[in-house]
């Protein structure tokens, strides 16, 4: 049941990080936003990967052509995840795109069945419909604030989201390492990956955004610290169990989402959440049962 515990984990680090991201993109890019989740979440990562062999040895990791692929693939395709999300920030119905974006779990579903034999049960198939109903409900999704080029965004970023997971899990796979050191490779390999590609661009291309990462370099650094607790939570997660049953799961970002508003933010839950969040912890508990 450890994939349940560092589920909820992810799911709580990532209502922060959004949160706080959605704060920066206010001020910087959204190249500059992106790299902010990774830039210091590397050095992050490389000290939970040290602990991990002091408290518990293992064998190295032995490179190869699988690992490496899936790797590069799952860094790619989650920078352009997070620069849609960032996009769908700056949008008028941004919650709908939002909800939208957490079709990853139904997607994650799919797609692992079709190309990477992921099997679901019947009690794991309702939980990830009955997930996906409840995000659109959260999102206040309608035909009258539907938007298409906000709705092509969020399920843009939701598959890419989902092919993120399914790499990561395959790389996990790959490396032939027992847990949590696969998990902790992965992670490491990724954001290094992530962070050289974002920096050049930045470098290259944006020069001026380093003035505004330094300048708002207290609330960088804790979009580094939530997103690499979440990523620690999301890889483990995914290492152990079914990515459409991690995502399912990690739909109770939506309950901590409420709650930071409400006590940070001050801003009363409505009904419409009351019935989502009640169709979430449905989902989830169909998800763990299976």
């Amino acid at each position: 049941m450890g994939w349940i515990l560092f589920t909820c984990l992810a799911a709580f680090s990532q209502a922060w990080r959004n949160a706080l991201q959605s704060k920066l993109s206010e001020h910087a890019s959204v190249a500059a936003v992106t790299l902010a989740r990774f830039i210091f979440a590397l050095p992050l990562a490389g000290i939970y990967l040290y602990l991990l062999y002091v408290f518990q040895p293992a064998p190295q990791l032995q490179l190869n052509s699988h690992f490496l692929g899936y790797v590069v693939s799952a860094s790619v395709m989650q920078i352009v995840a997070t620069a849609l999300m960032v996009i769908l920030f700056k949008q008028k119905s941004f919650a709908i795109g939002a909800g939208l974006a957490k079709s990853e779990a139904i997607v994650a579903a799919i797609l692992g069945m079709i190309f990477f034999g992921s099997a679901l049960t019947f009690l794991g198939w309702v939980g990830v419909l009955i997930g996906a109903l409840a995000v659109l409900i959260l999102s206040g999704f309608s035909l009258q604030n539907f938007n298409l080029k906000t709705a092509a965004l969020g399920l843009a970023c939701g598959t890419c989201f989902a092919l993120t997971s399914l790499w990561v899990r395959e790389a996990s796979l790959a490396s032939s390492l027992p847990f949590p050191h696969s998990a902790g490779w992965v992670l490491v390999w990724v954001l290094s990956c992530q962070t050289v590609m974002l920096s050049l661009y930045l470098t290259f291309k944006e020069a001026h955004s380093w003035l505004v990462i330094k300048q708002k370099l207290p609330l960088t650094l804790l979009v580094s610290l939530t997103s690499c607790i979440g990523s620690i939570g999301w890889f483990s997660a995914m290492s152990l169990q079914h990515v459409a049953y991690v995502k399912t799961l990690g739909q109770i970002e939506v309950f901590f989402t409420i709650l930071i508003s409400a006590l940070w933010l001050k801003a009363p839950p409505k009904k419409r959440d009351t019935f989502g969040l009640i169709l979430i912890a449905i989902a989830a508990s169909l998800v763990m049962m299976s």
